[in-house]
């Protein structure tokens, strides 16, 4: 194993919308910019949203932002901040208009103007009817997103590493000073040294069995500041989203249901009349996961299975193929249901992580309920926790989140290295990474525990004892289980001890980041005794505004989780009954 060094000012890990957005606007800053990223750019899971991005343009029927955050701020249930709701919502005609300019092509009205549709929790007049509100380029919109943004890092000249995977950050006595990757084709190290590292390496779904996370979706960045004694915020905060393809758990966007389509169960009922009578079917996704939920438990899943129907038969092939083509397909070639003559099925999949790690409205990492934050270090997108989703997200504001704070951290990112120095390496930069890999290379091989088997356990038990449904008694045993899977994994081992594109070594080190976040998400579960947005606690049913009206902070200290909390921004709106 060689160790290669680099010196760039800064450095962003991930290449999906968040990070390519702030790698543009970091290089149009005239900073030199790197990207690392463990997978090709186009690969990345921005390219798996479908439905579209939020602004309020109003192009088909009045719109304001107001109504756009009222929205944001209810869906969240009253947790997401709404200092950063308002910035986000008042900016995104201007980045919708940008992303237009830089190339991408939506769908258009006959007029010309960019095309719109309703999205679960979008209404107008705070909460009268659903509202289109969401601008679209078919059922691909997260594609065409990150082409556009990877094509103009090209045109900026920006420097890629393609399949290296970050495994440090290198923080000492509060400043970054880059980060640690390992190159996949050649098994080498390579030490970054940076002025500011900006983390945007996405979600972590895949501690769950059944989501719709890509497999690469191991919360990198997450695991990587945690281990560095930086906190992660609210990750208690999973979202489920209501239609995940049966049995597969792939993503059937929200826009089937916004075009027109609607959930019925085993009666040929549409449910969602009884549970969300003004909205319906587009009601948001904690809610609809609940009632689906609730369906199956009651009996009424198709033929007493554990999944319901969504119908879009009377969409008409025309619409579907116009406007849903991917998923007609998704749907044809995994479980052959042609979704024009056939309803598909679906249950609700592990979907977003509203938690991670804590940040300001420019991208900064902050340690502390002050907002205190790491000199050099940044998170924009899945990763990050602004927070403008809360406890439950919205439909397209994942898109337009990633866009705009991807933005505001590349541009901040470019403020910060102009005045700011290379901070001194610390000695042995590499030497907490080589020990990981060593441990898996160099191990005595009598394979007393195989990385798959413990990952196949994590996944089933986080699904089983913290799902949608979540009591004190599973918890526990959920925590008590990790722990004994944590103890095991100290004593896994791989059967590939070869350096060139090692994936049996990657999906041990992943593995070790999902178990760290696996129980920070149930040790949060746990400990916050209400039911709020994605997080319902059926021993204790209700929102308790006057105690948990706050965000969670988890923090790993002598190898215990400590919690310790801060306020939520609350500027326009005040805490109301959720009801639509």
């Amino acid at each position: 194993m060689e160790i290669h060094h680099h010196q760039y000012e800064a450095v962003i890990v991930g290449a999906g919308g968040a990070g390519l957005s702030a790698a543009v606007y970091a290089a149009r800053g005239g900073a030199n910019v790197a990207v690392i990223s463990k997978l090709y750019p186009p690969r990345s899971h921005t390219g798996a949203a479908q439905g579209g991005i939020n602004a309020a343009l109003g192009n088909l029927e009045e719109d304001h932002w107001e109504w756009h955050m009222f929205d944001t701020v209810k869906g969240s249930d009253y947790l997401g901040d709404q200092e950063a709701i308002e910035l986000m919502v008042r900016k995104a005609p201007e980045i919708v208009y940008q992303l237009e300019h830089l190339g991408l092509p939506f769908d258009r009205t006959p007029e010309g103007k960019i095309m719109q549709r309703p999205f679960g929790g979008h209404t107008r007049n705070y909460g009268e009817a659903p509202v289109k509100r969401s601008c679209h380029a078919a059922d691909r919109t997260g594609h065409m997103i990150l082409q556009t943004l990877y094509q103009n890092c090209i045109k900026e000249g920006i420097t890629f590493f393609d399949e290296f995977h970050v495994l440090d950050l290198l923080l000492e006595d509060g400043v970054c000073r880059g980060a640690v990757a390992y190159e996949i084709a050649t098994g080498d190290l390579h030490v970054f040294h940076s002025k500011a590292v900006l983390f945007a390496t996405g979600g972590c779904g895949r501690i769950f069995s059944f989501t719709s996370n890509a497999h690469a979706l191991t919360g990198d960045g997450l695991a990587s500041v945690y281990r560095r004694g930086v906190p992660l915020e609210d990750m208690e905060f999973f979202q489920f989203h209501p239609t995940g393809l049966y049995p597969l758990g792939i993503l059937i966007t929200e826009a089937v249901r916004g075009e027109g389509g609607v959930l019925r169960n085993d009666q040929g009922e549409r449910f969602m009349e009884r549970y969300a009578p003004t909205i319906k079917d587009l009601a948001p996704r904690d809610l609809v996961s609940r009632a689906i939920y609730l369906e199956v438990r009651e009996g009424r899943g198709i033929g007493g299975k554990d999944y319901v129907h969504l119908d879009a038969t009377q969409l008409g092939q025309a619409i579907i193929k116009a406007k849903l083509p991917e998923i007609a397909d998704f749907c044809r070639t995994y479980v052959g249901v042609d979704p024009v003559k056939q309803p598909i099925p679906v249950k609700p999949t592990v979907h977003y992580a509203m938690g991670g790690i804590p940040t300001d409205i420019d991208a900064q990492v902050i340690v502390d309920d002050q907002g205190t934050p790491v000199a050099g270090l940044y998170a924009a997108g899945e990763c990050a926790c602004v927070s403008v989703h809360g406890a439950n997200r919205l439909g397209c504001n994942s898109l337009l989140d990633i866009v705009v704070f991807g933005q505001r951290g590349g541009v901040r990112l470019a403020e910060y290295v102009k005045g700011a120095d290379f901070a001194p390496l610390p000695p042995e930069p590499e030497a907490w990474s080589v020990s990981q890999i060593e441990r898996f290379l160099k191990g005595p091989g009598d394979h007393q525990e195989k990385i798959g088997a413990l990952r196949a356990e994590m996944q089933e038990l986080m699904m089983r004892d913290v799902g949608v449904f979540r009591t004190e008694e599973p918890l526990r045993q959920a925590l008590a289980g990790l722990k004994a899977l944590k103890a095991r994994y100290q004593e896994a081992e791989i059967d590939d001890r070869g350096h060139r594109f090692n994936t049996d070594l990657l999906e041990a080190i992943e593995l070790g980041n999902l178990l760290e976040l696996a129980e920070v998400a149930a040790a949060g579960a746990l400990n916050r005794q209400e039911s709020r947005g994605a997080h319902y606690r059926e021993d204790f049913p209700q929102r308790d505004d006057a105690n948990w009206l706050k965000h969670t902070l988890a923090c790993k200290v002598a190898g215990q989780i400590e919690f310790s909390y801060k306020p939520v921004s609350i500027t326009k709106f005040q805490p109301k009954e959720r009801k639509y």
